[in-house]
């Protein structure tokens, strides 16, 4: 779904929308440092010449402009190389997380229409091959970045460079994944100008240029890590790249200290991590830019952090569907402990309305709508929730609760989608009680959020059975045979005799919250 012809006239003459091209990045830094990994040091050279080698491989096995590609690897060399080689081809990436498993690798490569899928051989102790053969049937071309087992290797795909026609900036140059409220991801298209633009204003709005270093320590396949100015704005900056095999303070700790980052971006619960082994490591983060945002941000958790860290924290509300708020550099510290500031650009526009669809006063709460030169219109093959999701002047409707301070700030107060944010990643709670209604000794099932220090948020499933429930763990292992992810798995069970019913008939999800807050404070069953 394109912009209307008259907003992206307006982008471009304002100099937001620039023709910028997300193949180019790499060009041009010659030998100097691009990407610190555990595996070693690469130069911006040398990713170059690797990137240009792929994309004539790829287009030597068949894979053509526009065609899609399912990219799911980790923090690596591969994960950049790969990227860039699809944007010079004019191949587009759906960048899948490492988390996913085959429900959600399966619906990628069927929905997208992928040619390809690139994957890992083992992580973390998961043979990602086993999964590849699950997914072949729906795609031409299996690529795997190590051994690669009974399917093509990564590094064998590779020609000499040549002359290939580049892509029209207002295209499509890969896909994002929303973080859904119902089903499986959807699709969510970024374009060449409008992802160009996040990267340079994100980048600029953060201080961030050729001499900055920014430390990835949340999975690159993420918006957040990925551009805002992340791995990529980086890079488009000419800076460099230090990629943490973790959040974890054992890694991360080490590599603030020899790499001297100037730019981090977490979330809440990994900031409290940090803050509770500060004393151990002995660590600083004296003048480290610190991004937070993913979940919801304590203020006293930021005020402690530029106490007792000595970074300069900014505060975000961002989505991958290209909405970002966030608080300046030369904010107070106190506006960035209680708000997530502004949009990125003055072309934004946002509204909070009433569910009748009016404006509220500032200081209400109400839906936070967007619109804007980084905001989608659509999402991908989703008529049908394109139509509900977006106004019919083409806002989108975020499903989150804000207000505005009068001075114009965010602050998000909660949300109406039904959704989990467990430590950042978003688990779709209609999804899950689907898969949780399959097992035979459920007969229904409903999912809410419960408080978690670490995670902010964890799921709590409260079931109703004919006879005897399941167990805990007999539930995850079913869920993990269906394919679901990991983090997709519920961490509490409640059996109940019956669902709670609001006066219309809806299950209470109040009602259960408040359950689950009772029985937690409960002794623990011998």
């Amino acid at each position: 779904m394109p912009w209307p012809a008259d907003q992206a006239a307006r982008y471009r003459e304002a100099g937001v929308w620039r023709g910028e091209l997300l193949g180019d990045l790499l060009r041009g830094g010659g030998e100097r440092t691009a990407l610190v990994t555990p595996d070693g040091r690469w130069t911006y050279g040398g990713l170059d010449r690797r990137a240009d080698r792929l994309a004539a491989g790829l287009r030597r096995l068949g894979i053509a402009p526009r065609d899609r590609v399912v990219v799911q690897l980790p923090n690596g060399a591969d994960f950049v190389v790969v990227c860039v080689a699809l944007f010079r081809l004019g191949a587009l990436p759906v960048l899948a997380l490492p988390s996913h498993r085959r429900a959600e690798i399966g619906y990628l490569c069927e929905h997208s229409g992928a040619v390809a899928y690139v994957c890992p051989d083992v992580l973390q102790g998961f043979d990602f091959r086993t999964l590849a053969e699950a997914v072949r049937p729906a795609v031409a071309h299996i690529l795997v970045a190590g051994d690669p087992g009974p399917h093509r290797s990564l590094t064998d795909v590779d020609a000499e460079p040549e002359a290939l026609p580049a892509p029209d900036p207002g295209d499509v140059a890969f896909f994002l994944l929303s973080g859904g409220t119902t089903g499986p991801p959807k699709l969510i298209p970024r374009t060449h100008d409008d992802y160009a633009h996040q990267l340079r204003a994100t980048a600029a709005e953060m201080g961030f240029g050729e001499d900055g270093v920014y430390l990835a320590v949340l999975l690159a396949a993420n918006n957040a890590a990925l551009g805002c100015p992340g791995v990529l704005g980086a890079l488009r900056a000419g800076g460099r790249v230090v990629l943490a095999p973790s959040p974890s303070p054992d890694d991360v700790f080490p590599l603030i200290e020899r790499e001297r980052p100037t730019l981090t971006t977490v979330m809440p619960s990994i900031l409290g991590l940090w803050l509770d082994l500060t004393e151990l490591f002995e660590a600083r983060l004296d003048g480290l830019v610190v991004e937070v945002g993913g979940s919801m941000l304590p203020p006293e958790l930021a005020r402690r952090a530029t106490a007792e860290l000595g970074c300069v924290l900014t505060h975000w509300f961002g989505m991958a569907e290209g909405l970002l708020c966030f608080t300046r550099l030369d904010d107070p510290d106190e506006v960035a402990a209680t708000t997530q500031g502004r949009p990125l650009n003055e072309a934004d526009e946002i509204r909070v309305v009433d569910e009748l669809g009016q404006d509220v006063a500032p200081g209400q709460v109400g839906e936070l709508l967007a619109r804007g030169p980084s905001v989608l219109r659509g999402y991908y093959r989703a008529a049908a929730l394109n139509a509900v999701a977006f106004s019919p002047d083409g806002f989108l409707r975020t499903g989150d609760l804000v207000r505005t301070t009068p001075e114009g700030r965010l602050v998000a107060t909660g949300r109406l989608k039904d959704v989990v944010n467990r430590g950042g990643e978003k688990v779709p709670v209609e999804e899950l009680e689907e898969h949780l209604r399959s097992h035979p000794g459920v007969r229904d099932a409903a999912v809410v959020a419960v408080p978690d220090r670490l995670m902010g948020e964890k799921t709590c499933a409260f079931v109703t059975s004919a006879g005897e429930p399941p167990g805990l763990g007999a539930l995850r292992r079913h869920l993990a045979q269906r394919g679901l992810a990991d983090f997709k798995l519920p961490d509490r069970l409640e059996p109940i005799a019956a669902l709670p019913l609001t006066g219309a008939g809806k299950v209470d999800k109040i009602a259960l919250r408040a359950e689950a807050e009772r029985r937690a404070r409960q002794p623990a069953r011998p």
